[in-house]
């Protein structure tokens, strides 16, 4: 004989089930009519732009029309060497400060974790604070502190005896890691320090009964468990530094011999697009970046998310 059910221990109808999973839905709605209208639609503009040329009539002193070439704009932007090599420029930088930035931002998270809970929350807003500034006032901040004229770095510096010119060819990089680092170490670091407090605390409790110290568990233990977390944040800072813009843009004012005009692929795109006046082909360049941020990184998700062999 079947036992009686209580009447609030009922399984919920399919449709109160379905009505909840379209109230969860619509919460994306504002997300995804964001990404259609400012991702999406401007890139099938530039698409269509880059399918068409302007082309000059006689000598060139008759009217320009605009004709459809098809994809020569992008065949022509696959062989520029100096956009490609701005590409290398920007790629060579990224391969240098992303694991830097993501080594220091896992270890404060470590130490933030391994910390009391209200230790941990005096130093988690300021370690964020940088990323809370916009990214052209934080730019302004640090030109003012490389500033041999103004600037408090160079007289400091000067006191060891050392000359450091942070706007130089040798220096101008470290001095824009240094600004990118500034600004996301803890924005990457508050993603992993939440990962880890999501951990339960038996497992950790069962590696110190086990004899582990609390470098072994956060080697063996905490890193492995918030990979998910590092993934995610790599892959966004190799998004953000393979399209870096506003901050050599603000650099070049102070540094223009050292910051050329296509001294990175965005600054490439925005000189053909509003100094040289050549849309469409800023557009076929703008369409070979997102294919390389892209395709970079769908690769590193793909190597770092396979499934461990046993």
């Amino acid at each position: 004989m079947a036992l009686p059910t209580h009447p609030q221990a009922r399984i919920p109808r399919p449709g109160w089930q379905r009505v909840m999973a379209l109230k969860g839905a619509s919460l994306t709605v504002p997300f995804f009519l964001g990404f259609a209208l400012f991702t999406v639609v401007p890139m099938a503009m530039a698409l269509k732009e880059s399918l068409y040329a302007e082309k000059g009539s006689g000598l060139g002193f008759g009217a320009k029309t605009v004709e459809f070439v098809g994809f020569d704009n992008v065949a022509e932007g696959f062989a520029d060497g100096r956009f490609w090599a701005s590409m290398l420029r920007v790629a060579l930088f990224a391969v240098i400060s992303i694991p830097l930035i993501q080594v220091v931002s896992i270890g404060l998270a470590l130490l933030l974790d391994a910390a009391a809970q209200r230790v941990a929350d005096r130093f988690r807003i300021p370690l964020l604070l940088p990323y809370m500034i916009p990214g052209i006032v934080a730019t302004l901040i640090w030109i003012y502190l490389y500033s041999p004229a103004v600037g408090p770095l160079t007289p400091f510096f000067h006191l060891f005896g050392v000359d450091a010119d942070f706007y130089s060819g040798d220096l101008v990089w470290v001095s824009i890691g240094n600004l990118m680092a500034w600004s996301g170490i803890g924005f990457n670091m508050l993603i992993v320090y939440a990962a880890l407090r999501s951990v339960d605390e038996s497992v950790y409790d069962a590696a110190r009964i086990d004899g582990a110290s609390e470098l072994r568990i956060a080697w063996s233990i905490k890193v492995p468990l918030v990979r998910r977390s590092l993934v995610l944040t790599t892959v966004l800072s190799i998004i953000g530094t393979l399209q870096i813009f506003s901050d050599t843009m603000l650099f070049k004012s102070m540094a223009p011999e050292t910051i050329t005009r296509d001294f990175t692929p965005i600054m490439a795109i925005y000189d053909w697009a509003f100094q040289q006046g050549d849309f469409a082909y800023a557009s076929a360049l703008s369409i070979i970046l997102a294919l390389v941020v892209g395709t970079a990184s769908a690769i590193f998700y793909r190597l770092t998310n396979k499934a461990p062999t046993s």
